[in-house]
């Protein structure tokens, strides 16, 4: 039986590059299916012209919105219902919402609170509610786009950051560190999927491209600051990377050698 989550793929074409959308989907496919791509816009209109071979090439769905109005979106609208209706038919397990407006932030927190996960894709201009109102948010720049971009996708709010040395961004090891700790166990070790998920649940668009790196394994190493090992718990399964910090295997080192003395000493009795 497939096992994977059945996702509903909703897209704000009117905010939306589509030149992102293949490195997208497949972006999406690291977290279930797509049983459902839907486009949003008005394809009536001259805006959405980039559209047409892409959504043949990928089986998307283009969802007819007129604009009534001069000023108002009504494909916000329109994508909004679908996805209430999508949510009480029962039969997903998760949203994707493409799209870099704010006024999706309600949508995202109402289908979290009915059980489903909530995965945003956007640009790094999105605002921060409503990258937070989602389980997981993916920046487009983090995405490796096919072909040449057209000059009015390169704008500098699409530009890349100034990626910095992992071990100076004093935000990143501060964020990672207190990730390890939450997670470790006695020896301070902690599972590197243990650590993601932790911070995925306070910054829902940590990822480690942002810096530079494919994972999250190479962003830890990068830093220098945490020891790595690998455990196989054997039946064939595949190894787990463990790590810590390297402040606390430091610390520990003195006691356990103090303990170990004192473990070796002989030990007295005195005569009654």
């Amino acid at each position: 039986m497939d096992t994977a989550a059945k996702l509903a793929v909703l897209i704000d074409a009117d905010n939306a590059q589509p030149s992102a959308i293949e490195a997208l989907l497949a972006e999406v496919a690291k977290y279930g299916t797509a049983h459902v791509k839907r486009a949003y816009g008005d394809w009536t209109g001259t805006g959405l012209r980039g559209w047409k071979e892409l959504l043949l090439s990928q089986s998307i769905q283009p969802i007819q919105q007129f604009a009534y109005t001069t000023g108002k979106n009504a494909t916000d609208s329109a994508l909004i219902i679908d996805a209430m209706d999508l949510l009480y038919s029962g039969r997903f397990d998760g949203f994707c919402i493409v799209s870099s407006d704010s006024d999706f932030t309600r949508l995202a927190s109402r289908l979290r609170e009915s059980g489903l996960t909530v995965y945003g894709f956007g640009e790094r201009k999105t605002p921060k509610p409503f990258v937070a109102a989602c389980d997981k948010f993916v920046y487009t720049e983090n995405l490796n786009y096919t072909g040449d971009p057209s000059p009015e996708d390169i704008t500098p709010s699409r530009a890349a950051p100034t990626i910095a040395p992992p071990k100076n961004d004093t935000a990143l090891v501060a964020l990672l560190r207190n990730a390890v700790e939450a997670a470790s166990d006695d020896d301070g070790w902690a599972s590197l999927s243990s650590v993601g998920n932790i911070i995925l649940k306070q910054r829902p668009d940590f990822d480690p491209r942002s810096y530079g790196y494919g994972k999250l394994s190479d962003l830890v190493t990068a830093t220098t600051l945490f020891d790595t090992e690998r455990r196989n718990p054997g039946g064939g399964k595949p190894g787990v990377i463990y790590i810590r910090d390297k402040r606390q295997s430091s610390a520990r080192t003195p006691k356990s050698r103090a303990a170990s003395a004192t473990d070796s000493a002989p030990s007295s009795t005195t005569a009654g």
